[in-house]
């Protein structure tokens, strides 16, 4: 949905071609989520079957224009005006790789979490040097801006991911440390039991 209304945001500065959208997509959002001209087009579709965006002729190379409805500006101010839903979130690859990989045989969790720790932190690094780069002169215009915005965005995941990771690899040592105690607990438990019914039969 984010694609969907980028592009209504980007059509309500005016009449644009696939082409060009895609290019301003990815200037806006630092080319963080690429998008190719046939996703574009195939969205622009979409947009037009429900009223949102209408053709609008040919600029002078013969580019098929877009502009942007009353419903696509309705529908852009509701997307503005509502909170992104986290009931339901998406899909996230590295904790489904964890919850799979807790007890799975051959796999070394520990050894999984300290690889992904080392990648998490190389990114954060990367994004932490082009912030400082792109902080070097006051950013001039709303697509410097708008990609300030995003990759400070991209930091702080990082950051979080990295304190995430420091917990469930704390978390995998309690559990680990619980578990070596458990049979000596159990022994003895159940010692003083048996020795307690010198009558009992063996079963």
């Amino acid at each position: 949905m984010s694609i969907r209304h980028g592009l209504l945001a980007l059509l309500e500065r005016g009449p644009r071609y696939g082409s060009q959208l895609r290019t301003e997509f990815e200037s806006r959002t630092g080319s963080t989520w690429p998008l190719n001209v046939g996703q574009v087009y195939t969205t622009l579709s979409r947009l037009e079957r429900d009223g949102l965006v209408a053709q609008d002729g040919e600029d002078d190379q013969g580019h098929a224009l877009y502009s942007i409805s009353d419903d696509g500006r309705t529908e852009l101010r509701n997307w503005f005006e509502t909170p992104v839903d986290r009931s339901s979130p998406p899909r996230d690859e590295l904790a489904i790789k964890l919850a799979m990989a807790v007890g799975a045989p051959g796999v070394d969790i520990r050894a999984v979490i300290q690889s992904q720790r080392h990648h998490t932190v190389k990114a954060m690094q990367d994004y932490t040097r082009l912030k400082a780069q792109a902080l070097t002169d006051v950013p001039a215009n709303r697509d410097e801006v708008a990609w300030l915005l995003v990759l400070e965005q991209l930091i702080f995941q990082a950051e979080a991911e990295a304190r995430w990771l420091d917990h469930c690899e704390a978390r995998l040592v309690r559990l680990a440390e619980a578990a070596a105690k458990e049979p000596e607990t159990s022994t003895t438990v159940r010692g003083p039991a048996r020795t307690a019914r010198p009558g009992a039969r063996r079963p």
